[in-house]
């Protein structure tokens, strides 16, 4: 069994089957907080290079799948089966393995040969059922068997290509790197509270923490919104959703802040009883592509200055490093 207290360069994401799409995209925003680089395959799974994610969080790999598992459980009671390893088919080889109810499995380079060689051929990543049936049938049913045989041999049972590959996969070589693949047209946040609360100090500082929780996700992926939508959730069962249109795209949190306090503005809650909040960012567009509006309103170019700032103190010291004072209040 190959120890989980290792450093890897590749994240294996495979969320429980069946998971509705709406689930799966928040997923896929948990692990954008810790890494740029996520590539989605659909409909349950995603690959993550973690490469420049460990210089920049300053953690060992082990703890960022511990993080990324955490949140997916604690947001959305979504467990999920994490592989960690060098290449992209090892550390899917290693999720496949990984507790059906969630879990790790993190696979060292110098592990690689051990880990892989007792496989059955069947359950290499990247060797479908039809070849996997056509090796057995030749006497080779494991992983180390397939590896230690000569290349040319493999590609007389399976063909060129496909022989090459499963050469390839039974001895941890994998070229492929994780490319971005375009992320939702949505990105959301959301906070249950404790108890019942009223509209008041509490909930525009928790509403404000949502906020800049989200403007900040779509800054780290070069995406701006075009839309934000705000859901209220009542302790009788009952929710209230609104859309706003933003006057111009934009991820800043000036401009999501506004959005977000008229739409509370609007629900007019009186004496309703809040068990929760949902905040939206929705039609997204990379950030390149937005038409910008040139500002003459010093003061707010100096607040988008400082928003700079604020990124780079978050992402070096932890997401709530520096932040409004207001969010001093949203302790619910």
């Amino acid at each position: 069994m190959p120890r989980t207290d290792v450093e890897a360069t590749v994240m294996h994401v495979r969320v429980p089957a069946g998971l509705p799409e709406p689930a799966y995209r928040e997923v896929l925003e948990a692990l954008a907080e810790i890494s740029p680089v996520v590539q989605a395959l659909p409909p349950g799974a995603a690959v993550v290079e973690l490469r420049g994610a460990l210089r920049c969080h300053g953690v060992p790999a082990l703890r960022l799948a511990e993080r990324v598992r955490v949140r997916s459980l604690a947001r959305l009671s979504v467990d999920l089966r994490i592989g960690l390893a060098p290449t992209w088919a090892v550390a899917a080889t290693a999720s496949a393995r990984a507790p059906e109810h969630g879990g790790i499995v993190a696979v060292a380079p110098d592990e690689v040969e051990g880990f892989l060689a007792p496989l059955p051929v069947a359950e290499l990543h990247g060797v479908g059922p039809v070849h996997a049936a056509a090796l057995t049938d030749y006497g080779i049913h494991t992983a180390g068997m397939l590896a230690a045989l000569p290349l040319a041999t493999i590609q007389r049972v399976l063909g060129g290509r496909p022989g090459r590959l499963a050469h390839d996969r039974a001895r941890g070589i994998d070229p492929r790197p994780v490319t971005p693949r375009t992320l939702p047209m949505s990105a959301a946040v959301r906070h249950r509270f404790e108890r019942q609360v009223m509209d008041g100090a509490t909930v525009r500082a928790r509403l404000l923490d949502l906020i800049v929780r989200l403007a900040a996700t779509l800054r780290t992926r070069d995406q701006v919104a075009r839309g934000l939508t705000l859901q209220l959730d009542f302790a009788a069962g009952a929710r209230w959703t609104r859309t706003l249109r933003l006057p111009e795209a934009s991820a800043h949190d000036e401009d999501l802040r506004t959005a977000a306090y008229r739409l509370m503005d609007r629900a007019g809650l009186q004496r309703g009883r809040l068990v929760g909040l949902l905040v939206r960012a929705e039609d997204l567009v990379a950030a390149g592509t937005a038409a910008e509006q040139i500002s003459l309103d010093r003061g707010r170019e100096m607040r988008l200055r400082a928003e700079q700032a604020v990124d780079r103190a978050n992402q070096r010291f932890g997401h709530g490093s520096v932040g409004p004072a207001a969010l001093l209040h949203k302790a619910a």
